[in-house]
């Protein structure tokens, strides 16, 4: 009987040993995700949070070993309302709460004030969507983007705009992706020769463009360009065809979605967008991944591939280091080379993707179909 006591006690403090020893090589590493999760966009933000949970829930499911112990990633999602103010609060709760490395934010806006809380305290960022050129000029060696930025996209529609008539007006909404992109249309739809008659400007909370449209309508203009979100770019459609504006309607990304073929309705029809990358049918595993995300999440958005690509990004890197410590994983992030969703990822000295195409869309039926992609 004895003997027998003393063979359980032995067994259970062997297997009491072996967990306590288990624990000790298991780690649970945080991984901020910022983007509008309440408001006009958050239909938007939303599809990012959820390309980063599916990439992290897949990599959680392979049990990865990093630095000799198991680690398990958390998201840790915050709202920052497409709001820069907002964007540095949430910025900084994150890094206080020693997030490793960050995917976000959504808004050029919003991404760029973080970006040097981020900065400043060495915590890696991989934007999935902020396209404007300030983002990684400012020389933070922690920012990343996987899209290809407004100068890119930009050059494109300028000469597209041009292409489509000799009389150009433009509306931004005077954020820095708005502002930013507007910009580059502007000048590369001159030096494609045409003329830019109006450049006006509202702002992302603004739903009543009469008044700007009214002032455009009087320049006759063969295409108007803005250059916004979804939630502007909808009543700017409508606006235009209850004012008897025939004008091309054309926009770069941020109108390029579902929702804004759902509130726009019928006067949709016939609009142009943009987006860097690839159809997603074209994407080497875009076929693949869209069964994945709408089994779980319903229909994408707009960025969501992205936004799962930017994960597994970070996470290579980190694999790659053999290391979650931002110090020591940062340095292979700007080695990666990574071949994601949306296509071969790679980044030059400022953290931009080094190539990457332009693909046009027309809403044609109720529905956004491929008209032509475009490698700058």
């Amino acid at each position: 009987m004895k003997t027998s006591l003393l063979t359980l006690s032995i067994a259970l403090a062997l297997g009491l040993g072996m967990t306590t020893a288990q624990a000790a090589d298991a780690v649970t590493v945080k991984i901020g995700q910022s983007s509008p999760l309440t408001g006009p966009q958050a239909h938007i933000g939303k599809d990012n949070d959820n390309g980063v949970r599916l990439a992290i829930d897949e990599i959680n499911a392979t049990k990865p070993t990093i630095g000799g112990k198991v680690v398990t990633f958390e998201v840790m999602s915050e709202d920052d309302q497409a709001d820069p103010k907002t964007a540095t609060i949430v910025a900084q709760r994150m890094v206080d709460e020693e997030i490793a490395g960050v995917i976000g934010h959504l808004n050029s806006g919003a991404t760029i004030p973080a970006s040097k809380v981020y900065s400043d305290n060495n915590v890696p960022q991989i934007s999935p969507s902020a396209t404007a050129i300030k983002y990684t000029a400012q020389g933070f060696k922690t920012a990343y983007r996987v899209m290809t930025n407004d100068e890119q996209q930009g050059k494109v529609l300028g000469a597209y705009a041009a292409k489509l008539g000799k009389k150009v007006a433009i509306i931004d909404d005077q954020t820095a992706y708005g502002q930013g992109l507007a910009a580059e249309v502007e000048k590369a739809a001159k030096a494609a020769g045409a003329e830019v008659v109006a450049v006006e400007h509202t702002n992302d909370k603004a739903t009543d463009f009469t008044a700007i449209l009214t002032s455009i309508k009087g320049k006759a203009p063969d295409v108007i360009f803005f250059g916004g979100m979804d939630p502007q770019g909808a009543p700017m459609a409508k606006q235009m065809r209850q004012l008897g504006i025939k004008a091309q309607f054309l926009g770069g990304d941020g109108m390029q979605t579902p929702k804004f073929i759902e509130l726009a309705g019928a006067d949709a029809e016939g609009a142009i967008a943009s987006i860097p990358g690839l159809p997603l049918d074209k994407m080497p595993k875009g076929t693949d991944f869209k069964q994945k995300f709408e089994a779980k999440y319903g229909q994408i958005q707009l960025y969501a591939p992205y936004a799962y690509d930017a994960a597994h990004v970070m996470v290579d890197a980190m694999k790659r280091a053999d290391s979650t410590d931002p110090e020591k994983y940062l340095p292979e992030l700007a080695k990666t080379s990574y071949e994601g969703v949306t296509g071969k990822i790679s980044f030059d000295a400022k953290g931009d993707l080094t190539s990457g195409p332009i693909t046009l869309y027309t809403v044609k039926g109720g529905k956004w179909e491929t008209l032509e992609t475009i490698q700058p």
